[in-house]
């Protein structure tokens, strides 16, 4: 809550925000104050255990007891039940809105999810789930989307409704911390509550990743395996971590030699998964290895050099302030816009103005046109960032390998090589192949 530096600027304000900051100061002084001669008493229940002499003679040890123990209940009774009284109405009918607003969303979903899963992934070859593991998933994505997202909500809401004219620099300050903390407990905490996660196994991959990364000073401390493969055969790689605890994660479908699809295309074609194909067709050993999913080894260190190459020319690190720069305005702006009790009207709330409402009609509406522009200028950006993180695998003396690489990831996740140029420029956030293949061409061969 914003305490006010002179009787001079309080009265500088106008007279309806001047008697609302002076009742909300009045009011959570008096709560503070409250609170604090409660705990101050429930301290004498905790500790004063014996009959005092002067009543020795009128109250038995048992009463005492009993008497001390109901007090101290009552007392927890009323801490809990007055910090409800502060914070319940707007902010309780707010947090019930968006539990009901994520449940339909979730329900109105769940039908295109499913297509998209088994008939759009299907189709092509890319879905490995089957219809219990899909919504086992999605109840459980439901579930914690929750445990995150109503508490979040409700403290940030709660900062909105103290934080007083200036309630938009605490709210961003929250919402900073929270998007860092969920950042650094992410791939530890929640990811394999979904998926399952396995260190890489000693040999010459983890090696050759280790070196890599120490010859550009990246703080690595393990590498991951993740079992994207019960869920999709699209493949990806990642890292993650703050400071001197980065943590690189890769999918198995990714890697050729883990990729369970690649055993299952061995067995169709006759061949066993672990022989050197000695005594097979070349006509097999061809099919085989058109199909194969995933990259080789030295293909995987190229992608990986292009990932580590986005750490060291520090792209992450400018996304993250730009995002937060971007955030910071978004709360400043909603805090300008708050009181237009127009904005309410034009969505049929005339009497009460809601915060949780504000937020939605501003973010999601008033906002729009901002964001076209915004996330424009973010692809634009990316794709700058891309064409940076190839150069840099090609200065590691990856050119080749990454060409390779780009190629076979394009082919495994079934991407349209031809673009529409002004299609591509306002919707990939990645470059086209053609285009990427082109600006390492010249040095493939390096």
């Amino acid at each position: 809550m914003r305490m006010w530096e002179s009787l001079d600027e309080v009265w500088a304000m106008p007279a309806e925000k001047r008697i609302f900051g002076v009742v909300l100061l009045f009011s959570w002084t008096v709560y503070l104050w409250e609170t604090f001669l409660a705990q101050r008493q429930r301290r004498i229940y905790k500790t004063t255990t014996h009959v005092p002499l002067e009543l020795g003679q009128i109250m038995d040890s048992e009463t005492f007891e009993k008497s001390r123990l109901y007090q101290l209940d009552k007392s927890t009774f009323s801490f809990w039940s007055g910090l409800y009284s502060e914070i319940e109405g707007t902010i309780i009918q707010s947090l019930v809105f968006l539990l009901l607003a994520t449940l339909f969303s979730a329900l109105t979903g769940l039908p295109w999810s499913l297509y998209n899963t088994f008939v759009i992934e299907e189709k092509h070859g890319f879905n490995q789930q089957t219809l219990g593991f899909f919504m086992k998933d999605a109840i459980k994505k439901f579930i914690v989307t929750q445990c995150i997202l109503l508490p979040v909500s409700s403290l940030l809401l709660y900062i909105i409704k103290i934080g007083g004219d200036y309630f938009f620099i605490y709210a961003w300050l929250f919402t900073l911390v929270v998007s860092l903390v969920l950042v650094t407990i992410y791939a530890d905490y929640i990811a394999p509550l979904f998926d399952k996660f396995t260190p890489l196994p000693e040999g010459k991959l983890k090696q050759e990743i280790e070196v890599m990364a120490k010859s550009i000073d990246f703080p690595l401390t393990k590498v991951y395996v993740v079992e994207g493969s019960k869920r999709s055969s699209h493949s990806n790689a990642y890292f993650y971590g703050f400071f001197k605890n980065k943590r690189i994660v890769l999918f198995d479908t990714l890697l050729e030699e883990y990729s369970v699809l690649n055993k299952d295309i061995q067995e169709e074609s006759g061949m066993e998964p672990h022989r050197d194909g000695e005594g097979d067709s070349e006509e097999i050993k061809a099919k085989v290895k058109s199909k194969k999913q995933g990259c080789k080894n030295e293909e995987v260190l190229a992608v990986l050099g292009h990932e580590l190459g986005h750490w060291k020319l520090g792209h992450t690190v400018k996304n993250i302030i730009i995002s937060q720069m971007n955030s910071f305005l978004c709360f400043f702006l909603f805090a300008v816009l708050i009181g237009r009790k127009e904005l309410f009207a034009a969505f049929g709330f005339y009497e009460s103005q809601p915060t949780l409402i504000g937020l939605l009609i501003i973010f999601q509406f008033i906002f729009s046109p901002y964001n076209e522009v915004l996330s424009f200028c973010l692809t634009v950006l990316s794709r700058r960032f891309e064409f940076q993180a190839d150069a840099f695998a090609k200065k590691l003396g990856k050119a080749k390998d990454l060409y390779s690489a780009l190629i076979k990831l394009n082919r495994d996740n079934l991407g349209f090589p031809v673009s529409d140029w002004l299609f591509s420029m306002w919707h990939y956030s990645h470059p086209p192949l053609l285009e990427r293949l082109q600006a390492l061409k010249n040095t493939k061969q390096d």
